[in-house]
């Protein structure tokens, strides 16, 4: 984000706001740095022993162990110019803590003293940034009392040496011979690490640096080199350095937007240029470097856990490629920004930071020497680690492809390989991209043009393949489907020679690859989000209520864009849309309604929208897969070319200063003290700069610009950004994505908002974060507790948006939210449900196990529990009967499943494909929800007082009784709606059910002599048959998951002298889960009896687990849903049925296809039970029967007769009016046959299912083939039906019929898709 502002409103347009010296004070003399010192310490001993690492007195602080010449002192700055511009404070602290991280270092002759460049970043109070650019030189010691306090040092260092490390015997020589004194012998060490004021040159480290309103990086740098350059030569420079320090501080503007300038150096001219309002926004880092490091497909990676707003920890030996990695993958996120903790270089003395529980972006310093595994860090749950000089990343888990990921770094790789750069890296490459190095594919291109090579691509692409990451490409992307037959090499379309470009040719290639690789990411995010203006929410009340309830306030139909886009890009965008920095961009889009009051941002980005739509209504590819590649490329570098060939403007040149005589003077190595009066004030009037630009830019303009282009202003980033800088670290103000309203920047909103501005401003000035150069243990404690007050926080909101979420329109008909908030991926709201139960576990833990810290919590307690179990003083708080929760949920004769945090955990144990801590965490955190236990099982584990203490800190969230309460009591809301989140998840992994069957009791059961089977079906499979062993009604077995239940099957061989069995219901239970299901039957099975069924197929129905159900234990099952409710009752004789009037009947079919139309209306996620509304209590075969049975005429006593023996008459009847052709017209010709298909197809199926059971099988496949309709009007015409019913029977009611018929063709609309238990069998 490297455009972002620096200076307010008043700030003239300068090119650099100081110039300040930084180095050692020979006053003070040597001052260990603390901070630094007991951070290193504290690594050191951690390495060391483990977990014991509390310190005992200051002088470890000091950390003898480090030789004097390795240890940290005190830099301080020595001077600044000009002391202090109004637009700008000068920060002291930041300044000197980021100029030198580590602090002064000192070293002899003997070692490598390079100068080494870096830039920072501070964020001030405001919000706002300031870039910093530092070059760091070693000059000679000349001051004696710091020669001697160092030989001192080294004195107090080998004698306390001696102490710890000499054998017994004492014997110096003895053991400098073995030359391995534990270790390392003091010969050794005072050879390579020692000091000798008699024999060696002392140097210490001195840096001088440039504090500039924009990053300009490239200039900074070669201002800065040319000032040393100045001091190192041997022939002293043309002026003095007050000069060129005075034309850089005050006589050097800033480029106007899409202008360019230059301005001279010590000993060269410097250019600098910057886009225009309608260009990419400033960026100023080398992206090749990043490539290089890391390469092509970790880049990716790292981008991807950044628009997901992980944390990322960057670690590097080098300052600057910290900055360049953080800067090069904010600036890629464009029109995105990152909105949360942002420390690209985090300072020695402030490593307690990573402990924040809030997403961040920070860079650690590493000594070179420690490896990945000795870096202890607080979270890793959620945590991406990058080793930025060992080309490795460490992803979370549960990482979302990048949409189009392979085509994506495919279009990337294409454009590193034209500028000789393999995409795999350069640090570890292989022989196959040295080899492409040295052979650059641009010099194919020039020999192309000299007709050396001929005209075809396919000859750079044969040169390609040798290259390893494109030939994985090419077949991964083959794999896909997706032909990519040529690879293009972008040949450079620069026309040079007919522009002269004003800098030299490494820079300008620099410019060109920048450009082109941004290009290609900002294409992506034009492609994806192309449409998303209509998805915007625009308010409908006007602005002041709309910020007063920011929080409740849905801006984006996410459910709607989801639902337009490519299946695989779900995963990613469905998690993306709930970052804040997404919230933050939509924000800004409602604020912003008129071009004039837009964000620069969003203003070059809905221009490029636009543009992208208007090629869409001429070759319509939104909402589909195919990749689009960049076309903007060209214009681009266009604009870039053309401000580097033609200069706008020249700065004035460096000149002689009104010094006084023997001012300025010239000494080779060592850096001057400059003459703070002539630095301390600039020009009186602004003659320089008017008497030389070319151009004449009023003022009024000037500002405009430079505003315009900005990627953020001051009080733009103080609302939307509060990046954690690396001095006034806002840590506190970066929650949720609502905790307080997203505020645009004053400029580009017109006036009237100006007082909500200043009330968010007030808002956040409560919280505001003290200067870190007072770190006091209360200053920390605060904080923290800052911490723990947004971890609440965020907590509560993301309870309620998941509630509000999960009851959909329930929720809007209750008055929350909106209509629109239904659909959003449940997976992504869990997912961040876990992130931040992760970040509270993590948050003041003592010591760090394991990845995951709620799931290290959770064995720590396991552990104490077994111990107290064999030492024989466990309590029963562990294990907890049911009887509370599930008294209601089955008879006495199944027992109840026990509450069990650790039966839970073992659950978990005991899946073999959950392989790491933070996915058994997550899968337990699931299980609980499903369970409705999570409130309740966190609660049993934080009741552990004694291993709460032993495991955290005192400021640590869960040792905060109230807010600890306060969050337990948000998780309890979850038990308010049903998550199914475990069950849906791990679908390949085995699940114990136990099964009961409930046979009646008064009708000789236990004479029942067949062998039963059941077969189970659910919505993810089915058991299969199993065998039930005689007279067993209870038994537990072992299948894959089966997801949430729907049907059992059961029946018997019909073998034996009592082969008749009549079962009252069977119940199922998810052992894991808990979920119970019912299905009642209250039929007979066996031949003559009922209607001569063996088999029967019953549909069940989730019991509640709330106590206030009915708790009657009826003998006679409750009228429950299965089929043919009527036949339920232990009654034989069809007479005893309850009798409906035709009214009563309407209404059943009336609600009964009402149910699948609703069915059909929801999302799909949310649908229930098909099998439920056709076969069910009140589903439509239960309400066709009705309709059938209405008006039937009584048989002789004793005889049934089933609705299927109509049928089947009905059948007979058409096929011998088919026989003697006798046959009316063509169009009742086909749906007689169909029905005579039907019926025959059924009566043909090996299965003993019955007559009910046929009838049942027939209504499901004439509603699956919309052919109900048809059936109903052929039997209400068929003279059967006179013999076969009475004359008030709704059947020979025309009008009745003709509604009927009405009714059910509203279902042809609807593809119903049915189990497969309903139809097996069934070849049709």
């Amino acid at each position: 984000m490297s455009g972002g502002s620096g200076g307010g409103s008043s700030a003239p347009g300068r090119f650099a706001d100081y110039f300040v010296i930084c180095g050692l004070d020979t006053e003070t003399g040597l001052e260990p740095d603390e901070l630094s010192a007991l951070c290193q310490y504290i690594q050191a001993s951690k390495t060391r022993d483990g977990a014991s690492r509390f310190i005992s007195s200051a002088t470890e602080g000091e950390n003898f162990e480090q030789t004097p010449l390795r240890r940290t002192f005190k830099s301080k700055v020595l001077a600044r110019y000009p002391e202090n511009v109004e637009w700008n404070p000068f920060d002291q602290d930041a300044v000197g803590m980021l100029c030198m991280p580590k602090g002064l270092a000192f070293k002899t002759q003997a070692d490598s003293r390079e100068p080494q460049f870096h830039s920072f970043i501070i964020t001030r109070e405001d919000g706002s940034r300031t870039f910093g650019f530092s070059l760091t030189f070693f000059e000679e010691v000349t001051s004696k009392q710091i020669c001697s306090a160092m030989q001192t040092l080294y004195h107090m260092h080998n004698a306390e040496y001696d102490i710890l490390h000499t054998p017994p015997t004492n014997d110096k020589d003895s053991c400098s011979s073995t030359g391995d004194c534990n270790g390392t012998s003091v010969s050794k060490l005072q050879r390579f690490n020692s000091y000798d004021i008699s024999r060696d040159t002392l140097y210490v480290s001195k840096c001088i640096c440039l504090i500039t309103p924009m990053s300009f990086m490239k200039a900074c740098k070669k201002v800065l080199e040319q000032l040393h350059q100045a001091v190192t030569s041997p022939q002293p420079p043309p002026l003095p350095l007050e000069s060129y320090i005075y034309n850089i501080l005050y006589e050097v503007p800033l480029p106007p937007a899409g202008r360019s300038l230059k301005f001279s150096g010590v000993y060269g001219p410097i250019i600098c240029q910057r886009p225009s309002t309608s260009e990419l926004p400033l960026f100023d880092f080398p992206v090749k470097e990043v490539f290089e490091l890391l390469g092509v497909e970790n880049v990716v990676q790292l981008f991807t856990c950044a628009l997901l707003e992980f944390q990322i920890l960057l670690y590097s030996q080098h300052y600057q490629r910290l900055m360049t990695v953080a800067e090069t993958i904010t600036a890629l996120m464009f029109p995105f920004q990152w909105q949360h903790v942002y420390v690209p270089i985090l300072p020695a003395s402030l490593l307690h930071f990573l402990d924040a529980p809030v997403p961040y972006l920070m860079g650690l310093h590493s000594n070179g020497l420690d490896d990945r595994s000795k870096l202890e860090l607080p979270q890793e749950a959620n945590l991406c680690f990058v080793d930025v000089d060992n080309h490795f990343i460490e992803l979370p888990e549960d990482l979302p492809q990048f949409p189009n990921k392979l085509e994506f770094i495919q279009e990337i790789s294409e454009i590193l390989m034209a500028f000789g750069i393999p995409p795999e890296g350069n640090l570890h490459c292989s022989e196959s991209a040295s080899k492409m190095k040295s052979l650059r594919a641009c010099d194919l291109v020039s020999d192309k043009r000299n007709g050396n090579i001929a005209g075809s691509p396919l000859n750079s692409y044969e040169l390609l393949k040798e290259n390893e990451t494109i030939a994985r490409l090419q077949a991964l992307v083959k794999r896909t489907g997706v032909s990519l037959e040529k690879l293009e090499v972008r040949e450079e379309t620069s026309s040079k020679k007919d522009l002269k470009i004003q800098c030299d040719e490494e820079e300008f290639k620099i410019y060109q690859l920048n450009i082109q690789i941004r290009e290609v990411f900002a294409n992506r995010f034009t492609q994806m989000f192309a449409d998303y203006e209509v998805f915007v929410i625009q308010p409908s009340q006007d602005k002041e209520s709309w910020f007063t309830n920011r929080e409740q306030m849905q801006n984006f139909d996410k459910a709607s864009f989801l639902s337009d886009q490519p299946e695989p890009y779900l995963p990613f965008l469905s998690r993306f849309l709930e970052t804040q920095m997404f919230a933050s961009f939509i924000d800004n889009k409602i604020m912003c309604h008129d071009e004039d009051d837009k964000d620069p941002v969003l203003r070059v980005f809905d221009s490029r929208v636009d543009k992208i739509r208007l090629l869409n209504v001429r070759t319509p590819t939104l909402r589909t897969s195919m990749y689009q590649k960049c076309t903007t490329i060209d214009e681009a570098e266009k604009s870039i070319e053309l401000r580097l060939a033609k200069i706008d403007h020249t700065a004035v040149h460096p000149h002689l200063l009104d010094m006084k005589i023997g001012q300025g003077k010239y000494e080779l190595g060592f850096f001057p003290k400059l003459q703070s009066d002539v630095l301390s004030t600039g020009p009186v009037s602004n003659k320089w700069t008017k008497r030389n630009a070319p151009a004449q830019w009023r003022r009024k303009d000037r500002q405009k610009q430079h505003t315009e282009h900005l990627r953020l202003d001051n009080d733009q980033r103080e609302n939307l950004d509060f990046s954690m800088s690396e001095l006034q670290l806002q840590l506190c103000l970066d929650w949720d994505q609502h905790d307080w309203p997203f505020i645009p920047s004053i400029k580009s909103v017109s006036e009237r908002y100006l007082k909500y501005i200043q009330e968010a401003r007030n808002l956040g000035s409560t919280i505001r974060q003290p200067k870190l150069s007072n770190l006091s243990p209360s200053v920390i404690a605060q904080t923290n507790w800052k911490f723990v007050e947004g971890l609440l926080k965020e907590c509560r909101n993301k309870t309620k948006r998941m509630l509000v979420e999960k009851m959909g329109r329930e929720a809007v008909e209750l008055g929350h939210g909106e209509v629109n908030i239904t659909g959003v991926e449940e997976n992504t709201l869990i997912a961040s449900l876990c992130d931040l139960l992760e970040r509270i576990w993590s948050h003041g833990l003592q010591v760090k196990q394991g990845k995951s810290a709620l799931w290290s919590h959770l064995l720590h307690y396991l552990e104490n529990r077994q111990r107290k179990t064999t030492s024989g003083s466990f309590s029963t708080s562990g294990i907890l009967l049911d009887s509370e929760r599930r008294k209601s949920d089955t008879s006495p004769a199944m027992s109840p499943l026990r509450i069990s945090l650790i039966q839970d955990m073992r659950h978990i144990q005991n899946i073999s494909e959950i392989k790491t801590d933070v996915g058994k965490a997550r899968a337990w955190v699931r299980l609980s929800m499903e369970k409705k236990l999570l409130s309740r099982h966190l609660k049993q584990l934080l009741s552990d007082h004694e291993l709460t203490k032993k495991l955290y800190k005192r400021y640590a969230f869960l040792r905060c009784d109230d807010e600890k309460e306060q969050f337990l009591y948000h998780l309890l809301s979850f038990n308010a709606v049903d998550y199914f989140c475990f069950t849906n998840v791990f679908t390949t992994i085995l699940i114990p059910y136990h099964i009961l069957i409930v046979p009646s009791k008064k009708l000789g059961g236990s004479m029942f002599t067949a062998n039963p089977w059941i077969c189970i079906s659910g919505e993810l499979g089915e058991t299969g048959v199993l065998q039930i062993p005689r007279n067993i009604l209870e038994m537990t077995f072992e299948c894959q998951n089966l997801g949430k239940l729907t049907t059992v099957q059961i029946g018997h061989d019909n073998s034996g002298l009592y082969a008749k069995w009549l079962v009252e219901y069977v119940m199922v239970r998810n052992e894991i889960t808990g979920h119970t299901y019912k299905f009642p039957c209250g039929r007979w099975l066996g031949k003559g009896m009922d209607d001569g069924s063996l088999e029967r197929i019953l549909v069940g129905e989730l019991l509640t687990s709330h106590t206030e159900v009915d708790e009657r234990q009826c003998r006679t099952p409750p009228l429950q849903q299965s089929p043919s409710m009527i036949r339920r009752f232990v009654t034989i004789s069809p007479n005893n049925k309850p009798k409906l009037n035709t009214g009563q009947i309407q209404e059943a079919i009336g609600e009964a296809v009402n149910g699948i139309v609703k069915h059909f209306h929801k999302p799909e996620k949310e649908r229930g039970s098909l099998t439920l509304l056709l076969c069910g209590e009140s589903g439509l075969v239960s309400a066709l029967e009705q309709v059938f049975q209405h008006g039937f005429k009584s048989p002789r006593l004793f005889k049934n007769v089933f609705i299927w023996d109509f049928l089947e008459k009905a059948q007979t009847y058409y096929e011998t009016l088919e026989q003697n052709e006798m046959v009316p017209e063509e169009n009742w010709q086909t749906r007689a046959r169909n029905f005579c298909r039907f019926i025959t197809a059924i009566n043909n199926t090996p299965r003993n299912i019955g007559k009910d059971g046929k009838f049942q099988m027939l209504v499901c496949l004439g509603a699956r083939d919309h052919l109900l309709h048809h059936w109903i009007a052929l039997l209400a015409d068929c003279p059967i039906t006179a013999q076969m019913y009475e004359d008030m029977a709704l059947i020979k009611d025309h009008t009745l019929v003709n509604s009927l018929i009405r009714v059910l063709q509203t279902l042809q609309e609807f593809n119903i898709t049915l189990e497969a238990s309903l139809v097996k069998g069934i070849d049709i």
